[in-house]
């Protein structure tokens, strides 16, 4: 949907451009006195006024910030881009609007693409040099625009809320609404000096663990404008994102490294360009309608694959069970349990290619240990393929341990250096996939281990963050850690080209490079290594936030000296994304196994209602220690919901603002062993009133089936439902 007419608010000749598809729109406004700039939101039928800013915001060392600041936002060259054209292309299934703008010898390419049925655009922009002398880029935002309507002489920021997450190991996908104005943005007259304010609101990566704290995903909601924007920053290294308030509206910004923050800088010589990393804005009437098209952008970025769909479950020997120390004599046993509960993917972890005991720091040839396996790794994989599952195997690929042989091996050019020395972090050497070296060796390494063992699935873990980047061969660090970055999705994409079928899950030590730069290509993301059965359901609920339901792989873990409803608890866990189990299957009963066998049999059952559902959260966004947790997909059949009592009252009420008016049938889905919890519908508020069993520690998958209810209400419409909706 691409539309054009002369501009309302400007004059008769300044045009208006209306681009989307048939759920939102952005329009674009410019005249030769001011850049293109986001004017108006279209979303639910309405269109939305939004304060205005230049799109395109570009800092170079010859050009800052005016008046001087640390935003992205507010530069000199986007006050000063002008408009030259705009163009539309369509190809695989995405159209994609090109406008060009030129500020003196710098222009600025901006690419917008949406694709049909999917409320998201995702933003690059492409500077160049069209002069003869150099320039030098200190950051380039892929996205900025307001989200506000224009001020006019009102606070513009109250009732806006965001909806924001922070991580750590063992920590991950802490999220909170917080309302905008308060701490972070209080009532400065800033129009009474005639400028806009200098501070913003900001969350920052500065390595390549990009989700190791701030995650590049969020949410900004307002009930009164009834608008939201959800964001992702689709980048596998250092980025930004920014909320920032002017005098007259607030605005988001996003982009990858920046020279304040990465130690970005960037030499354009003439005739030379740079891309801006990806970031993607899905609109929506809500939080949660935002949050739904987030959801249907990743479905749509995804790079076929088979297992897109299959989602075979897989059993992985690490978690609480062989902890990395894998064997023949500990891995037979195992396997046959593995197999007789239903697992169709057998991952030996940790360990097989160590001889030595220690293996951190000699990492990085990948041979098979001749001491753990008297009689062979062949052996084992063997035994994988006899039960009719597909082996798979732990490798940390960009890494070499210092006593490694190959730190040696390779050219020193092969690794990220600082002024000639090789980084070390925790004892390992960390690779720079720019050098043809060290994409040959991985490629070798992968390319062997499929063919001498048949492997089909690879856990790919990154245990180190080696920091800024490397000055090798680079403008700065920063841009040297940028273009290796962009090396390993390349190495990704080369090598699922020559193994189709392969699977690879995005481990990077429980989920600190939990991105849409890796997660568009690999199958799966362990969302923690948290090995506490009971802290890990906050980190299950709030995953598919940041991830695709069916990508979130929460580990399912029970053991032996569980009882049967701990055993329950960890299975329910895994149960609403990719079911991840682990735990020593081979020391249970027969009643113990049993149950694990069920669970898988219920994941197999429910995958293809997952991979094609949306999560919403009945108790609200979960807080780490709260006593009811729960995760809800709507799916094709039903709502699904899991619960978790944790503590506290044995009763809690879940909420389900899209189900008001319907009557509700309520069936357990796991366990189906363990005492039924007591529920009630209640139709015209859409809520399930749940009574658990006496034990404080439980949890339960339940559907809900729906048909209209005759005497209910009508649920409003979405846009003005909002402080009951599934984001709280």
């Amino acid at each position: 949907m691409t539309t054009m007419q002369p501009a309302a608010t400007s004059s008769a000749t300044a045009p208006t451009l209306s681009w989307g598809n048939d759920l939102v729109t952005v329009t674009l406004e410019w005249d030769a006195a001011a850049p293109v700039s986001v004017t108006a939101i279209g979303v639910a039928g309405r269109s939305v006024p939004v304060h205005r800013v230049p799109f395109v915001e570009v800092l170079t060392a010859d050009a800052g910030h005016r008046p001087a600041s640390g935003r992205l936002a507010h530069t000199e060259h986007g006050a000063r881009m002008r408009y030259v054209s705009h163009d539309e292309k369509v190809e695989n299934g995405a159209r994609t609007l090109v406008v060009i703008q030129r500020s003196g010898d710098l222009e600025a390419r901006v690419e917008l693409t949406i694709r049909d049925h999917v409320a998201a655009i995702t933003s690059r922009v492409v500077v160049g040099n069209l002069g003869e002398g150099r320039i030098v880029l200190r950051a380039v935002a892929s996205w900025a625009a307001g989200f506000t309507e224009r001020g006019l002489g009102t606070d513009v920021l109250t009732g806006w809320e965001r909806l924001t997450g922070v991580s750590d190991w063992l920590g991950e996908g802490r999220w909170a609404r917080t309302p905008l104005r308060g701490p972070d943005f209080v009532p400065l007259a800033e129009h009474l000096t005639g400028h806009n304010p200098r501070g913003s609101l900001a969350a920052v990566s500065t390595g390549t663990w990009s989700t190791a704290h701030e995650l590049p995903t969020g949410i900004l909601e307002s009930g009164a404008a009834g608008l939201a924007l959800a964001w992702q920053i689709e980048h596998n290294g250092a980025w930004r994102w920014e909320i920032g308030e002017d005098t007259d509206g607030g605005y988001l910004a996003l982009s990858g490294p920046t020279d304040a923050d990465a130690a970005w800088s960037r030499v354009l010589a003439p005739a030379e360009s740079f891309t801006s990393v990806p970031a993607t804005v899905a609109i929506g009437a809500t939080a949660a309608a935002a949050a739904d098209a987030l959801t249907d952008h990743r479905r749509a970025g995804r790079r076929p694959h088979s297992d897109n769909a299959a989602m075979p479950v897989v059993f992985n020997d690490y978690m609480n069970t062989l902890d990395g120390d894998p064997t023949t004599e500990k891995l037979l046993p195992l396997i046959r349990a593995a197999a007789e509960v239903g697992a169709e993917v057998f991952c030996i972890d940790a360990g097989w290619y160590d001889d030595s005991g220690h293996w951190w720091d000699t990492v990085g040839e990948w041979l098979p240990s001749t001491t753990r396996f008297p009689g062979g790794l062949g052996e084992v994989i063997d035994a994988i393929h006899a039960e009719g599952m597909v082996s798979g195997l732990w490798l940390e690929p960009e890494v070499v341990g210092i006593r490694s042989p190959l730190a040696d091996a390779l050219p020193p050019e092969a690794f990220l250096q600082r002024n000639g020395e090789r980084v070390v972090e925790h004892d390992r050497f960390h690779l720079d996939l720019r050098h043809p070296a060290a994409r040959a060796h991985l490629d070798a390494v992968v390319d062997r281990l499929i063919a001498d063992f048949g492997v089909g699935f690879f856990k790919m873990d990154y245990n180190i963050n080696p920091g800024p980047g490397t000055d090798h061969d680079a403008d700065s660090v920063g841009d040297g850690l940028l273009r290796h970055n962009r090396a390993v999705l390349d190495w990704l994409d080369g090598v699922l080209d020559r193994h189709p079928s392969l699977v690879i899950e995005n481990c990077s030590s429980g989920a600190m490079r939990m991105d849409y730069a890796m997660l568009s290509r690999l199958a799966m993301q362990s969302t923690s290594d948290q090995q506490d059965f009971r802290k890990y359901p906050a980190i299950a609920v709030s995953a598919p936030l940041s991830i695709l339901p069916e990508q979130a792989a929460s580990w399912a873990y029970p053991q032996p000296e569980m009882d049967a409803e701990e055993s329950a608890f960890c299975l329910v866990t895994g149960l609403l994304g990719r079911f991840y189990v682990s735990g020593h299957l081979n020391r249970m009963d027969d009643a113990q196994r049993a149950r694990v066998a069920t669970a898988i049999s219920v994941a197999q059952e429910l995958r293809t209602e997952i991979a094609s559902s949306h999560a919403h959260w009945p108790l609200g966004l979960p807080r780490w220690n709260d006593p009811w947790l729960a995760l809800g997909l709507r799916a094709a059949h039903g709502d699904l919901v899991s619960v978790w009592r944790r503590g506290g009252d044995a009763d809690v009420t879940l909420g389900f603002p899209h189900l008001v008016g319907h009557d509700v049938e309520v069936t357990p889905v796991f366990p189906l062993d363990l005492p039924a919890w007591h529920t009630d519908w209640d139709a015209a508020t859409g809520t399930l009133h749940v009574h658990g069993v006496e034990t404080r520690l439980a949890a339960r998958t339940l559907r809900l089936t729906t048909r209209p209810a005759e005497s209910t209400p009508t649920p409003a419409p979405d846009h003005t439902d909002l402080t009951e909706g599934a984001i709280q």
